[in-house]
């Protein structure tokens, strides 16, 4: 009678270390940790190794299928402070078990957009119903099967910049709020958990508020409206070098979205010149002034690439480099105040979202039809009965945390004893007040008239396992004692 507790609480044990992060909820204009009631604000990189060019899903590779470097640099983010990834092209085909997996254990969300560069595979800018196909449709739902049992999976974005003038601010609004829908529709018949959908926002400021408001818009007067979006973000380059929340048009962004009734967010800051990066930006991103207001954003980028935003230099033999920017921005990230960012409950949760009306569009020539196309031929029937040999993720053991691959600081010095630390249940990672980049460290966790906006754009492993070995030796001892 003795021996079932036990047995029961090392299945709980087992089961808790493979869940580190909790599913987060939209309510109002925040993201939310439905466990404790706490507003979550986005730390995060973009991460897309190899950058667009170098997507090939026919090499069986893309970002999140290799978990030996997957490990190597969730290590080097855990040790950075971010607590989310964005990841731009990833192919469905491929199993991404294991890096889902690893970003999950510490603490790492996934902000997944559906589309890619190659053709058929995204809405075309210069073509939208041409390229709004029910074979486009089935490859972005291909997407979201699998990612959609991964806990750690923020949020789809159903578009990236695919209005970025005023030519395309015309005919392809009421695409980005069919797809925004089809995808929507798709995760509430086939996700066993609501899984928010969202729109990457170029930010040019004439076009901005028109393209947040047209998305945001309800149409519907009873009840809610799959084409609007959960939420808004934006990639803004307007911080450049040493600035300040006047000169960048920060203020402007705050006193424009003040009212917004999703979350809004940067998907992409970041501004590279002047060089090196000092990310003088980011304790104003989440202080008083900006905090309130946006939930945080994701630097770009993580690994360096041609365009020159790198915060580390991936080798071709699998060592890595760690670049100027990442210590200026673990610098910075250290001096944020984690309770403000994760630890506080949520404000505004309940919003209502305005209705549409052309009175919203302050452009001539902007989309003001809220008229929504209807999904292409087919495209209805994978909606309803789901897509044929979807692809299954699921949360795999993540039984190594120790990196293998060589990492070199700044100073040249390797980085020793690198490794990821496995969190416990519902927390997320956090920055460190530790700013050594010479040395490993351990990262802390939580539990729950403006200038042009483009001024420059790209073209706890041991504690667990010890815990986990004195509870077997009770189980034993428990036996013999029987």
């Amino acid at each position: 009678m003795f021996i079932k507790p036990i047995q029961f609480a090392l299945l709980a044990f087992c089961a808790r270390t493979a869940l580190a992060v909790q599913s987060l909820e939209i309510k109002g204009s925040n993201f939310v940790n439905p466990n404790t009631g706490n507003r979550f604000q986005i730390v995060g990189v973009a991460y897309q190794p190899g950058g667009q060019s170098g997507y090939n899903p026919g090499s069986g590779i893309d970002p999140l299928s290799d978990g030996s470097v997957c490990l190597r640099d969730a290590a080097l983010m855990q040790r950075l402070g971010v607590n989310a990834i964005r990841v731009y092209n990833v192919s469905p085909d491929l199993n991404h078990d294991m890096c889902a997996s690893i970003f999950n254990a510490v603490g790492i969300y996934m902000l997944i957009d559906v589309n890619s560069p190659l053709a058929g595979e995204s809405i075309d800018r210069s073509n939208p119903s041409g390229s709004y196909t029910s074979s486009y449709l089935n490859r972005t739902f291909a997407v979201v099967e699998a990612f959609k049992s991964y806990p750690n999976t923020l949020l789809f974005f159903s578009g990236n910049e695919v209005i970025n003038d005023l030519p395309t601010g015309g005919p392809n609004p009421p695409y980005m709020r069919a797809v925004t829908r089809d995808l929507k529709n798709y995760i509430a018949k086939h996700s066993s958990r609501s899984i928010p959908v969202g729109y990457s926002a170029a930010d040019v400021r004439e076009l901005l508020l028109d393209t947040w408001n047209y998305l945001q818009c309800n149409t519907s007067t009873s009840g809610a409206d799959p084409s609007r979006v959960d939420l808004f973000a934006l990639n803004s380059y307007s911080w450049c070098g040493d600035s300040s929340f006047a000169t960048s048009s920060y203020n402007t962004l705050v006193s424009d979205f003040s009212n917004t009734s999703v979350p809004v967010f940067f998907s992409e800051y970041g501004c590279n010149k002047p060089t090196p990066r000092i990310f003088t930006e980011v304790p104003v991103l989440y202080g008083p002034l900006m905090a309130p207001v946006l939930s945080g954003g994701l630097v770009y980028e993580f690994s360096q690439e041609p365009s020159d935003f790198g915060l580390v230099s991936m080798n071709s033999n699998g060592s890595v480099q760690l670049l100027s920017d990442y210590d200026s921005l673990q610098k910075q990230y250290s001096g944020l105040n984690i309770t403000t960012l994760q630890g506080e409950a949520a404000q505004n949760t309940t919003s209502t979202a305005p209705a549409c009306s052309s009175s919203l569009i302050t452009n001539q020539g902007f989309a003001n039809n809220f008229s929504v196309p209807s999904p292409p031929s087919g495209a209805q029937d994978l909606i309803n009965n789901g897509i044929q040999n979807a692809p299954v993720g699921k949360i795999v053991s993540v039984t190594t945390t120790a990196v293998s691959q060589v990492v070199q600081g700044t100073n040249g010095q390797t980085v020793q004893n690198l490794a990821i630390t496995p969190l416990e249940d519902d927390e997320s990672n956090n920055p460190s007040t530790q700013t050594t980049t010479s040395t490993s460290t351990t990262p802390t966790s939580t539990t729950s008239s403006a200038p042009a906006a483009t001024t420059s754009k790209k073209s706890s492993a041991a504690t667990m396992q010890a815990s986990f070995y004195a509870l077997l030796g009770v189980g034993f001892l428990a036996v013999v004692l029987l």
